[in-house]
């Protein structure tokens, strides 16, 4: 809790000043209304701001001086104002294509100056990210679809980006995860082509995380196109899966719109795909 305290007395300023920089340290960023749930007042944020201890990012987002923020400060940031408790993982986490990046995958995504870091939320991200002048965007994606609230707090598929020394980490999700959130965007967002390119580079999962994986998904789907591109494949966990285990639905499901329909999984597919196997 930061004491509020006026600022005219030098020796109270610096001790303020210090209570502030623990609170919000250096590639960290805050809300006004997560401030003063730490104790903050408007009028100690004024005089904070007024005195060039603070920096206002944008309306309501502040962060210290003499300091850029990275999109993994913002991430970073976010999750900790947005985590309930220390026991609790944060309600947005990186995924997708930018975990799979992380995971150290990056020679197979697009890669440009500006960073697009996709975020999986059960909630809309807050709108606070939009009004950010940075270097970066952020997509959010809904995980309603996906998976069910328990699996979300699954440290076990949840792995930490330690970006900064002494900051908190960024929480993105762990390869096994992020590969079943790029196929929810197929083809609309994420090409067959491309989700094919990234399963390839996926050589070391692990079965046991795919078979809880798998049991907990609610997307058809993704199961469906999951195990259409790991037989492609053909890795040695993918042996180690027994299809027969899982809920993949009923019926002929369209994926790729005037696609072959692949007789293994019912799904439509690029023909040209088919054709080359």
């Amino acid at each position: 809790m930061v004491d509020n305290t006026t600022l005219e007395d030098g020796a109270v300023k610096e001790t303020y000043k210090q209570s502030l920089k623990e609170l919000l340290p250096y590639g960290m960023l805050a809300t006004k209304k997560w401030l003063a749930e730490q104790g903050l007042s408007a009028h100690a944020l004024d005089n904070a701001v007024k005195t060039e201890t603070l920096l206002l990012l944008a309306s309501g987002v502040y962060s210290q001086y003499t300091r850029s923020i990275s999109w993994e400060g913002v991430v970073a940031s976010m999750q900790r104002m947005e985590q309930k408790s220390d026991s609790e993982l944060p309600s947005e986490i990186v995924g997708g294509l930018s975990a799979l990046a992380l995971s150290g995958m990056s020679q197979y995504l697009a890669l440009g100056s500006k960073s697009h870091v996709h975020l999986y939320a059960q909630e809309k991200l807050p709108t606070w990210l939009a009004r950010l002048s940075l270097p970066a965007t952020f997509e959010g994606h809904s995980t309603n679809k996906l998976w069910p609230e328990e699996l979300l707090q699954n440290k076990v598929f949840v792995k930490e980006h330690s970006w900064e020394q002494e900051l908190p980490p960024v929480y993105f999700s762990c390869p096994e995860k992020a590969i079943f959130e790029v196929l929810l965007n197929v083809p609309d967002a994420v090409s067959f082509e491309h989700a094919d390119e990234l399963m390839q580079g996926l050589v070391n999962l692990s079965p046991r995380k795919l078979d809880k994986l798998l049991t907990a998904c609610k997307n058809v789907k993704v199961k469906r196109l999951f195990f259409w591109l790991a037989k492609r494949q053909n890795y040695p966990w993918f042996k180690k899966l027994d299809e027969t285990s899982y809920d993949l639905g009923s019926g002929k499901r369209v994926v790729a719109k005037g696609g072959k329909l692949d007789n293994d999984y019912l799904i439509t597919v690029p023909a040209h795909m088919i054709d080359s196997e």
